[in-house]
């Protein structure tokens, strides 16, 4: 008999895969300038932020490309004004990337999930089935706070800011 651990972590491995390609936001859009970014450039600036530095290295890691693929992304996008790449000070062959103000902008103006296709999806849900539902979100999302604070959670995270 499977133990039913296993068993949860199959359902949500086969569940959540549905739910996202669903209702995943297929194209982000520069809310200054109204044009396209890519899903590969959205993602690039979802790992980016605009105070802490990320090594061009370790984001091209963990998202699985090469640097020199990583770098022609950037360059797109910081020809575009969102991100900015400077030298790091104390290690002169690290590239540290930092988001601008438009990407900045740009990264707070998108969900991952695009709002009307989760309301169409609640919509075919009862009032019933819909609170339970989202009862069931929040306690995920909250177990999903836990466990990131954790100190095993912490050691898978690929991607951690230098001090």
């Amino acid at each position: 008999m499977l133990c039913p651990v296993r068993n949860d972590v199959a359902a949500v491995l086969e569940h959540y895969p549905k739910i996202f390609f669903a209702c995943h936001t297929r194209h982000r859009r520069d809310p200054g300038t109204r044009k396209l970014l890519s899903a590969r450039q959205g993602s690039i600036l979802d790992h980016l932020d605009g105070v802490e530095p990320t090594g061009l290295a370790e984001l091209a890691r963990h998202m699985g490309v090469t640097a020199s693929t990583m770098s022609l992304s950037v360059d797109r996008l910081e020809r575009r004004g969102f991100v900015r790449r400077q030298r790091d000070p104390r290690d002169g062959r690290r590239v540290a990337l930092r988001l601008t103000a438009a990407g900045v902008r740009v990264k707070e103006a998108q969900s991952v999930l695009e709002p009307e296709r989760v309301r169409g999806m609640l919509a075919r849900l009862a009032p019933r089935e819909r609170a339970a539902a989202l009862r069931g979100l929040a306690l995920l999302a909250r177990a999903a706070q836990r466990y990131m604070a954790s100190g095993p959670a912490k050691r898978l995270v690929g991607l951690r800011p230098r001090r």
